[in-house]
């Protein structure tokens, strides 16, 4: 223990806590807590970039595991920051660190219930007690494993000609595995910063979680001809809509807020799309499409692994207000689908209340929408396929 404290670790765990203890009075309250972190290492001019991508890790680390953290926090200062360097992952950035704190403990155990054991305390502390009735499957195993585990990383290929791609990853000593559901979807196997690619540059690719690019496939063949991304955001769904619909397809991306289609314009100009129409306002009263996509503002609930602090600020009110807002959303939009069209309507929730509730409640109040037979609404749980958790319900009209 003395020499854990002589070492630069000991100095990196007091920095840890300080860190943690300016985000911990926003947790409860700041859903936007990433930007806040981020600024707050950004601030930091002595932290390099290991330092960053440490304390990046340390602090998603705690908030994943807050409760247990915190009975931590109640022994000792010293337990706090051991148990959270066990439950970091092993990475370039914390291995020095994590040798040091660590010690003799165990390797990590798979499961949640293990961990729990070994720190004395309850894995049902992981997730929020209230989110039973919304998601059983979140409190047993293997989804409460998941769940609280870091998220993989995965990209969308925008290329036919992957070599290019592969070859600027193997330089930088990066492995991939392509999915086994979907070809232009591959894991990376590495802690890396994509963005900073020539590759991404060229826009060859798309950082997206595989249970994103899915949902668009659960739907399978697609009308081709005018699609309307309702609620496009940044464009992440709507750049491959247009992929999959081809030169001859045309997507119509609107969104409420301005600064996310700009995001989704640069975009669409690095993936040399064309066939992409933004749309600052709605599309006119009488605008029909052959599909209308759907993918409603949500409590986030299924992105829990990658979005931590989402666990703690997100309460029943949160998804009460979310399902209201996505009821409306349905409503209005689906009176865009021509007769013999496609209504997708998606979330990355994992709460009922948001999914099936919300397409009951409109195909009570719209009887010419019935649910596609062929692919029917679908819930995909993390530990499917070791992605986030969405839900996907395509609806014809009649």
């Amino acid at each position: 223990m003395d020499e854990v404290r002589r070492s630069p670790a000991a100095s990196q765990g007091r920095v840890f806590l300080a860190l943690f203890a300016a985000l911990r009075p926003h947790v409860s309250t700041d859903r936007n807590l990433p930007s806040r972190l981020q600024q707050m290492l950004a601030r930091e001019k002595r932290f390099g970039s290991r330092d960053r991508r440490l304390y990046r890790e340390l602090l998603y680390t705690a908030l994943r595991h807050l409760p247990w953290i915190e009975q931590k926090f109640a022994a000792s200062e010293d337990d706090a920051i051991r148990t959270t360097a066990w439950l970091a992952a092993e990475t370039p950035a914390t291995h020095a660190y994590r040798q040091e704190w660590i010690g003799d403990w165990p390797a990590m155990p798979d499961t949640i219930a293990a961990k729990a054991g070994h720190l004395g305390t309850d894995a049902a502390l992981l997730i929020p007690s209230w989110f039973a009735e919304h998601c059983p499957a979140a409190f047993l195993s293997p989804d409460l494993d998941i769940l609280n585990t870091r998220a993989p990383l995965w990209i969308r290929v925008q290329t036919d000609d992957l070599a290019p791609l592969l070859s600027e990853f193997a330089e930088q000593g990066w492995n991939v595995r392509p999915s086994a559901e979907l070809p232009s979807a591959l894991e990376v196997l590495a802690e890396a910063d994509l963005t900073q690619t020539e590759a991404h540059r060229r826009g060859l690719f798309e950082v997206q979680d595989l249970g994103s690019q899915l949902l668009l496939h659960h739907v399978g063949e697609l009308p081709g001809g005018r699609w309307l991304d309702a609620c496009a955001g940044a464009g992440g769904k709507t750049l491959q809509l247009a992929r999959q619909l081809g030169p001859h397809g045309r997507v119509d991306a609107h969104d409420i807020r301005r600064n996310a289609l700009d995001e989704l314009g640069e975009r669409a100009q690095r993936a040399r799309l064309a066939n992409i129409r933004i749309l600052s306002a709605a599309p006119a009263a009488d605008a029909l499409y052959d599909g209308v996509l759907v993918d409603a503002p949500c409590s986030g609930t299924g992105t829990w692994r990658r979005a931590p602090h989402l666990k703690w600020s997100t309460t029943p009110d949160t998804i009460a207000q979310a399902a209201a807002l996505q009821r409306d959303l349905l409503a209005r939009f689906a009176r865009h689908v021509r007769p013999g069209g496609l209504l997708v309507y998606a979330t990355c929730s994992l709460s009922h209340h948001e999914n099936d509730d919300v397409v009951a409640d409109f195909l009570g109040t719209h009887p010419d929408f019935a649910p596609l037979p062929e692919a029917p609404s679908h819930t995909l749980l993390p530990s499917a396929l070791n992605t986030d958790g969405y839900y996907v319900a395509p609806l014809r009209r009649r």
